[in-house]
């Protein structure tokens, strides 16, 4: 009777263990399985973006078993909002200063979990060739949206053509301290800079409104430097603060941040776009 009371025991001891393991593939198993794929929320793009990510997943698939999903947005004021409730678990769209802007205006906890790319801002004239050419009180066409006026403001900082007051952060018109040729600075909405050209001596342009207005971003006359002062304007991954740590995500920015997604960006946009993660901003 001890015996075969012994074996019952086993037997019994044996079913446990079977229904443990068979709970654990059944239920644990999918469920590290789901963490593994990642949801990025990005603007709905152009192919060579699409390109890109395309690149980004294969690595990450390959390298650190991540699956990653998009889920697209056409306006900017979604992505944030979609990673803030969850829809996302990371988005890829913004700089560096958007995010802070954001975070301050809608009283956010996001952060920057790696940088990704930089799209230098870029001055353009039809009628000059160079920036020494442009004329005492000439006039200048600047986007009027908060972020990329500061951002033009910085570039002709840059380029020598103004100052701007000490401890500048956002610039805007009324920050300029030293404008020695005095040049006018005309406000113009961004996506209308490139098509003023005709109109002014020259036009501060966004990348992505200068290839919609056909310029050839090789034609222009300045292009905004790799300093301190662009460092704001490097586009990021972002993540709450709260998920800043999970090393899934972080996986995700390593698949990012490799010499293949450099090779990509620059087969797909030259010097148009530049990597960011490795770059040297203290100049």
């Amino acid at each position: 009777m001890k015996r075969k009371k012994r074996r019952n025991i086993i037997i019994w001891s044996v079913v446990a263990l079977i229904v443990v393991i068979a709970g654990y593939f059944s239920f644990f198993r999918p469920q590290q399985q789901a963490k593994r794929t990642v949801t990025v929320g990005i603007m709905a793009g152009s192919k060579q973006d699409d390109e890109i990510w395309n690149s980004v997943s294969k690595t990450a698939k390959d390298k650190y078993n991540v699956t990653l999903k998009f889920k697209r947005f056409t306006d900017y004021n979604q992505p944030n909002k979609a990673l803030e409730n969850g829809d996302v678990d990371l988005n890829a769209f913004q700089h560096k200063l958007f995010l802070q802007t954001w975070n301050k205006a809608h009283k956010t906890d996001l952060v920057s979990l790696g940088d990704t790319f930089i799209t230098p801002i870029r001055l353009y004239s039809k009628q000059y060739k160079s920036v020494k050419e442009i004329p005492n009180g000439g006039t200048i066409a600047v986007p009027n949206d908060a972020s990329n006026e500061s951002r033009a403001l910085f570039a002709l900082k840059n380029a020598g053509l103004i100052d701007l007051k000490k401890g500048t952060k956002l610039a805007t018109v009324s920050s300029i301290s030293k404008n020695p040729r005095d040049l006018k600075i005309k406000e113009l909405a961004a996506d209308q800079t490139a098509r003023s050209l005709d109109n002014v001596d020259a036009a501060v342009v966004n990348t992505n409104y200068a290839q919609a207005a056909g310029l050839n971003y090789k034609s222009a006359i300045f292009v905004e430097p790799v300093n301190k002062d662009s460092k704001q304007w490097v586009n990021i991954i972002a993540v709450k603060d709260s998920e800043k740590n999970n090393k899934i995500y972080k996986d995700v920015v390593r698949a990012y941040q490799t010499e293949k997604t450099k090779r990509e960006i620059k087969k797909l946009y030259g010097t148009a776009e530049i990597p960011a993660w490795d770059l040297n901003f203290n100049k």
